[in-house]
């Protein structure tokens, strides 16, 4: 009996000296799996990994083998529901997670509802499969322009949302956008607003100091060959530091140009 309590806290004071490591991923249920290459341990005797936890939770896939597989379905987690998922190591070896991506959210909204009320643009979301910036855009200059940003909730049931905006003369058209991992984008339908704001106009047509606008405006400067110079918002822009020669001005809803003096 001795003796079998003598090996068994040989044992314990053996493996309890053993350093580990461990790799930490972060992210969403998409519905994917983890797969794992586990080489073996620098020892000889086993496999590197030694044990799986997700979101706190031991899992109980079989890790003793070369590659493996972390099957996250077994948890009845739900689309954009918040991962954590750490695979230990034991020290001289590491493993490699194969598809660390299938974690990332992704743009799979539905815009239910997208309307301009007084000076927001509003939405309503569905099918949000984690949470990723939404991107309000609008239509200006022949292109399409960033004008908000505000953070998805990434739920799968119906989430609102709306940010200012300001308008141009005449045709307003907003969208919603987001963008994943993949670089690719995703975009609502396109609403439509006309606005009763008056035209807006700028003077002189050939500046030596300040170009003045009529009325407060989002604008945007270009040399000669499409080099952005300024851009911001407001009733006037100090041009004087610029070189003689013809300049691209865009304002309001309209593309015109000026000449500096």
């Amino acid at each position: 009996m001795k003796r079998l309590v003598y090996l068994f806290l040989l044992l314990t004071l053996v493996v309890s000296s053993v350093k580990s490591e461990g790799i930490v991923l972060t992210g969403t249920f998409q519905g994917d799996n983890l797969f794992v290459k586990n080489p073996f341990a620098p020892s000889g005797v086993g496999f590197c990994v030694y044990e799986v936890t997700v979101n706190g939770l031991t899992s109980t896939d079989e890790i003793n083998s070369s590659a493996f597989e972390v099957d996250l379905s077994v948890y009845g987690f739900t689309t954009g529901q918040p991962l954590t998922v750490e695979i230990k190591y034991k020290e001289g070896c590491q493993p490699m997670v194969l598809n660390p991506e299938v974690l990332n959210a992704r743009a799979t909204f539905e815009v239910t509802r997208l309307e301009v009320a007084d000076d927001k643009v509003q939405w309503d979301a569905v099918k949000e499969a984690g949470s990723l910036p939404f991107v309000v855009e609008q239509f200006r200059w022949n292109k399409w322009i960033e004008v908000g940003t505000i953070n998805g909730k990434g739920v799968v049931g119906k989430s609102t949302y709306e940010t200012k905006v300001r308008f141009h003369s005449g045709e307003n058209k907003f969208r919603i956008k987001q963008v994943d991992y993949t670089g690719k984008a995703k975009y609502s339908d396109d609403v439509t607003y006309v606005s009763s704001k008056s035209e807006v106009t700028y003077t002189p047509s050939r500046v030596d100091d300040v170009l003045n606008f009529s009325a407060e405006t989002l604008y945007e400067i270009y040399d000669e060959y499409g080099g952005i110079i300024f851009k911001g918002y407001g009733q006037s822009v100090k041009v004087s530091g610029l070189k003689k020669g013809k300049y691209y001005l865009n304002l309001d809803n309209r593309l015109a140009t000026f000449t500096k003096k």
